[in-house]
């Protein structure tokens, strides 16, 4: 059962019924898959901080915002709105030039990587076959826009926290790319579709997490010490750095980051859906699900009644994963910079490559068993 719509299909050929010739309706098409990314990712980042709030204020035992809005929802559009009219200051001394790049190196890589994320079957922005090695290409980017933040701010702190950053991403992406090698092992493809897929056999028994748990525990710490979120925001920490690479930022800029924080949050959060918790896949199979209920696979309400379930389960996994990084940030405290380094080189990477090989080893000793 094709659990989605070809979107890109119908919008085209709606399009060239209408007269347009079929390379006009294609130069229409492209923009608006980036522009909605663009558009969801920022809803995204808004949703996002809205529960930071709340889930900080209820695990301290506080009430959060209330007056901007129904329950304070309007609370992160004023943040924005007041970060949009702050004035834009540069030191002095500092690189005018580098400072400007800095923040949009940052930000750009983690909203192209949204690129292959897959919300559904065709949902999709761009369906390529490696796109795995793309986001992993894509996030080792950013590291050297917080370096060049850093360095370009002329000052001591600023450039600590660059520095702080730079080691943290060399650290923790190794361990995540060996994670997410096995997974491409397990799934003989590095498209994201392809994962998820190899992961809808049997429902729930069939998600990437019961065959790699060493894996997604590697992933999911080291995704968050991409994202620099507590208990690994060693790169800003406030009471040692100021605000880390942040110091001089105001205004716009210092917003791009506060964006790119955020955004790498959920992507970090869709890629564990995808990778591990069976991306659009319900608990159940549904083509299993449509035979016991006697509704036909070829309905097209059923495809659209599917579609629309497969992003509701993609976003419900997600916003789990969220919850549990969000709750982490308020309860854990701050790890030590050595014991950061430590638990990356000496505890993560002998972890994540033991696990890389011993997957190899049980696909090529149980190969149906493993995809092989």
């Amino acid at each position: 059962m094709n659990p989605g719509i070809d979107l890109q299909g119908s919008f085209i050929q709606t399009l060239r019924d209408l007269g347009i010739p079929s390379g006009a309706a294609k130069a229409i098409w492209m923009p608006l898959p980036m522009f909605l990314m663009i558009i969801g990712a920022t809803l995204g980042v808004l949703v996002l901080v809205w529960l930071e709030r709340k889930i900080s204020a209820a695990a301290q035992q506080r009430i959060g915002p209330e007056y901007a809005g129904p329950l304070g929802v309007l609370q992160p559009v004023a943040d924005g709105l007041k970060l949009v009219f702050k004035e834009d200051i540069i030191p002095a001394k500092a690189d005018s030039l580098l400072f400007t790049l800095g923040p949009i190196l940052v930000v750009i890589p983690v909203f192209l990587s949204y690129l292959i994320v897959p919300f559904g079957q065709n949902l999709v922005i761009t369906d390529i076959g490696t796109g795995i090695f793309l986001w992993i290409a894509l996030s080792s980017i950013q590291p050297i826009g917080l370096l060049m933040s850093g360095y370009a701010s002329n000052n001591k702190y600023s450039l600590l926290g660059g520095l702080r950053a730079a080691a943290q991403s060399i650290s923790y992406e190794i361990p995540l790319a060996l994670s997410v090698l096995a997974i491409v092992m397990l799934s003989n493809s590095l498209s994201t579709i392809d994962i998820v897929e190899q992961q809808s056999g049997y429902g729930i028994l069939s998600w990437n997490i019961w065959r790699q748990p060493v894996g997604f525990i590697v992933f999911w710490i080291a995704a968050l010490a991409e994202c620099e979120r507590l208990p690994f925001d060693l790169p800003e920490a406030e009471e040692e750095l100021v605000a880390g690479y942040q110091t001089e930022y105001a205004g716009m800029k210092f917003g791009l980051f506060y964006i790119g924080s955020y955004v790498n949050l959920v992507l970090s959060a869709l890629l564990v859906s995808v990778l591990y918790l069976g991306g659009w896949g319900f608990f159940i199979p549904l083509d299993q699900l449509a035979n016991w209920l006697g509704v036909s696979e070829v309905s097209p309400w059923l495809q659209v009644i599917t579609a629309a379930l497969g992003i509701f389960m993609t976003l419900v996994k997600a916003y789990l994963l969220v919850f549990i990084a969000i709750l982490l940030r308020w309860t854990v405290p701050r790890v030590r910079i050595d014991q950061l380094l430590n638990l990356g080189w000496k505890f993560l990477l002998p972890v994540s490559l033991a696990n890389l090989l011993l997957t190899a080893a049980l696909k090529l000793a149980f190969p149906v068993a493993f995809g092989g």
